[in-house]
């Protein structure tokens, strides 16, 4: 397994994990499991899966591939 299908592995499973993170917000929210200050201050501020440092993080450990013409590293 290469770099590339690691990365693709990793961000599949946050990928999931924020599914399963929503799913249960909406779960327990519909169940009254929640204060009301809570599920209002979550509206206003859900948070990002993905902050622009991992973005860049990806697209960094990403460029040589992108670089050859055949996807390997240069």
């Amino acid at each position: 397994m290469d770099h590339r299908d690691r990365l693709i592995l990793a961000l599949s499973a946050l990928l999931g994990a924020e599914r399963e993170a929503r799913q249960a917000l909406e779960e327990a929210i519909a169940a009254g499991a929640l204060r009301p200050d809570l599920v209002q201050a979550l509206s206003r501020d859900p948070g990002r899966g993905l902050s622009q440092e991992d973005i860049v993080l990806a697209e960094d450990f990403s460029l040589p591939y992108r670089r050859s013409p055949r996807g390997l590293p240069s």
